[in-house]
């Protein structure tokens, strides 16, 4: 990624509630460029308290592409992000400014990057053979039975996600070779921009974890049960869609339906957005040509800019 002929672009990954968005609105300022989201929760409309969406005035300040793009009656894949991604890319590089990518949905910034593993198709007699022990046993003891062939894999799924767990055991089991050695065995295409790759988290991961428990209180603070409550009411959403397993809305429903308590709900929500966090650091570590920056530390966008300018992406 040091080809200077390359158009530019800028990806601020990072945990969640590590201050991602914050940066990317500070670097707004500072040189034309427009901002596209990499959430897979913030691209559904109604889903806004929890998914920590910002505000409208916020929005109205720092314009974000692919927020509330999708009812969350409509599941939106890593592989409709890549094609919206590229298109808003190729617009934005177009009238002369420079995208920023900022999220913590990690899939989706490796489809962009390296396109789809060409993967077996399905097969639904073992989908189903899957299905039926996930019944008896429930999705973690599946998640454990893929940690023992694919750890890569398990590392980066989180156990309570059927759909991606289900097809990663399922691969494997189709053609004797993980989702890991698939994508490993993939030929990446040349991505057509040179991209200056920003990791953001605190040095301190109990620092992370204090900004978690303070966030997933402050969203029941602002409303949060409520906001679950009038995407029940709709009557058309479930729990197997990608909109309401989304880390803290599983578990204000499940709370909802009775199935939690209000204090196991508050414990539940705020230990899986730790394990996504976990997750999404999982995945950074494995990642090449990353910038780390201290989410804690004083002068972040200046210390961003920086790099930046030395990248040759802009100039001050």
């Amino acid at each position: 990624m040091t080809d200077t002929k390359l158009p530019p672009a800028i990806f601020i990954m990072g945990p969640t509630a590590s201050g991602k968005t914050a940066l990317a609105c500070e670097l707004y300022d500072k040189f034309p460029c427009e901002i596209i989201s990499v959430d897979s929760a913030l691209v559904y409309k109604e889903l806004n308290i929890g998914s920590a969406k910002p505000t409208q005035e916020e929005l109205s300040r720092y314009p974000h592409h692919l927020i509330d793009v999708r009812d969350p009656s409509d599941p939106y894949s890593a592989m409709d992000f890549r094609s919206d991604a590229l298109r808003l890319m190729e617009e934005i590089t177009k009238r002369g400014k420079v995208p920023i990518l900022v999220g913590g949905t990690m899939l989706y910034f490796k489809f962009l990057l390296e396109g789809a593993a060409k993967l077996p198709v399905a097969d639904e007699a073992i989908r189903q053979q899957i299905d039926a022990d996930a019944q008896q046993k429930g999705w973690p003891a599946i998640h454990a039975q893929l940690a023992k062939v694919d750890p890569e894999s398990a590392a980066r799924l989180n156990p309570n996600d059927p759909q991606r767990v289900q097809r990663a055991l399922e691969v494997y089991l189709i053609s004797g070779k993980t989702l890991t050695e698939h994508w490993a065995e993939q030929k990446i295409e040349r991505f057509p921009y040179k991209v200056v790759q920003f990791a953001l988290c605190p040095l301190e991961r109990k620092t992370l974890h204090e900004r978690i428990e303070k966030r997933f209180n402050d969203m029941l603070a602002q409303g949060f049960i409520d906001e679950v409550k009038a995407l029940q009411a709709r009557g058309d959403l479930h729990e197997n869609l990608p909109a309401i397993r989304a880390v803290g809305y599983r578990q204000v429903w499940e709370y909802l339906n009775g199935e939690l308590s209000y204090d196991e709900m508050v414990f539940k929500g705020v230990v899986a957005t730790r394990q996504l966090a976990k997750r999404q650091i999982t995945w950074l570590r494995s990642w090449s040509d990353l910038h780390w920056l201290d989410s804690e530390a004083d002068n972040l966008a200046q210390s961003a800019l920086k790099i930046v300018e030395s990248e040759a992406i802009v100039v001050a």
